[in-house]
């Protein structure tokens, strides 16, 4: 499949190639490099390669206008080695946030930042026909003329990443089993151009599987943690390892429907006294030290099973009033603690922008190009 970039890149990039395994791994260290960049002799010794392989691959890179010359590197006795560096602005991914009532979109850069955002009302109990054309127009508006690697869409689940299947979303239950991934595609073809071939490829996960993944990326290394989500829903992402865990069935980090109070409120999933109801009931009558109180049991049975490093703290309720829910969920973490022996797991807000979401959906695109 191939995209034409017009302007002063003018690449015709292979998309399928730039998936190719040996194609990520240079990528990726041209992307680690930034702007001073790297010679082919030292992608050769990092990868493994040959240096004929690396300069095969560097040369279709610099072909399609995805890498370009950095200057020289310092002499070591002989002639001065060619640095190659990436070049950001060649292809952009799209990320989506599909949220319940606002829908946001970001155009992301191979570097990882986003040079363009919009956010909107959105009705996600409209039905899939109304908010694909609303998704469609949004990506529309964002690509402008360049090559356009992918969109990543993060919505509520529960779902299907591997199939692009939204599963029961809690109170909509019209996404149940629809084929988002290959729908949007269609719309996406429509809203472009019309032609096959200017069909993206998407992606799908859940909004806080997104969201983990951004923040995995900005921090290599990130240990195990879990990212808590308090919006319109809630829900965590889960890193251990330095990895997203979305479990075998990829229903990992269902976070706000455990059962909390076996004779609690009813839940909009069909159950009673779950963490989600409880919590948000809280938020909305304005008692916001009793969500904190709610939501730091939940991420301290987190701590207890999964042996995180770090609770981090999301979504736009924790946005517009940090202090508490760090001081809650900080507290419940701090008492379990005390009662284990064990060390206390920290609390803190989630570093990043108010478009976490969006830019991590962005990720789902961009992260396998570059072999993260």
């Amino acid at each position: 499949m191939r995209y034409r970039k017009p302007g002063p890149h003018n690449a015709d990039v292979n998309l399928s190639g730039l998936r190719s395994h040996n194609t990520a791994r240079v990528l990726g260290l041209l992307r680690a490099a930034g702007g001073d960049g790297v010679s082919r002799l030292e992608v050769a010794e990092r990868t493994g390669l040959t240096p004929q392989a690396v300069s095969k691959i560097t040369a279709r890179l610099r072909e399609e206008g995805l890498a370009a010359e950095a200057g020289r590197g310092p002499s070591t006795g002989g002639k001065p080695r060619t640095l190659l560096r990436l070049v950001p602005d060649a292809a952009h991914a799209v990320g989506l946030h599909l949220d319940r009532d606002r829908l946001t979109a970001v155009l992301v850069d191979l570097a990882g930042v986003t040079v363009a955002a919009r956010t909107g009302a959105l009705d996600l109990g409209a039905g899939p026909a109304d908010v694909l054309a609303a998704a469609a127009a949004e990506v529309a508006a964002l690509r402008g003329g360049g090559t356009l690697m992918g969109v990543g869409v993060a919505m509520p689940g529960p779902l299907d990443h591997a199939t692009g299947v939204p599963h029961r979303v809690t109170g909509f239950p019209a996404w149940d089993g629809f084929p988002l991934r290959e729908a949007l595609r269609g719309a996406l073809r429509d809203a472009l151009s019309g032609r096959p071939g200017d069909a993206p490829p998407v992606a799908l996960d859940k909004d806080t599987n997104a969201a983990a993944l951004a923040l995995a990326l900005r921090e290599p290394g990130a240990g195990s943690f879990a990212y808590v989500h308090v919006g319109t829903g809630l829900g965590a992402g889960l890193v251990l390892g330095g990895a997203l865990h979305r479990g075998a069935r990829t229903g990992a980090g269902e976070f706000g429907h455990q059962t909390v109070q076996l004779d609690g409120v009813a839940c909009g999933c069909g159950g009673r006294g779950c963490l989600e109801a409880l919590c948000l009931a809280a938020v909305a009558r304005g008692d916001l030290d009793g969500a904190a109180r709610v939501l730091g049991v939940g991420a301290a049975n987190l701590a207890g099973l999964l042996d995180i490093d770090r609770v981090l703290l999301g979504g736009r309720v924790v946005a517009a009033a940090p202090e508490p829910f760090v001081r809650g969920v900080g507290a419940a973490l701090a008492e379990r603690a005390r009662r284990t022996g064990e060390p206390a797991v920290p609390a803190a807000p989630a570093p990043g922008t108010p478009h976490l979401v969006a830019e991590g959906a962005a990720q789902l695109v961009l992260a396998p190009v570059f072999g993260l």
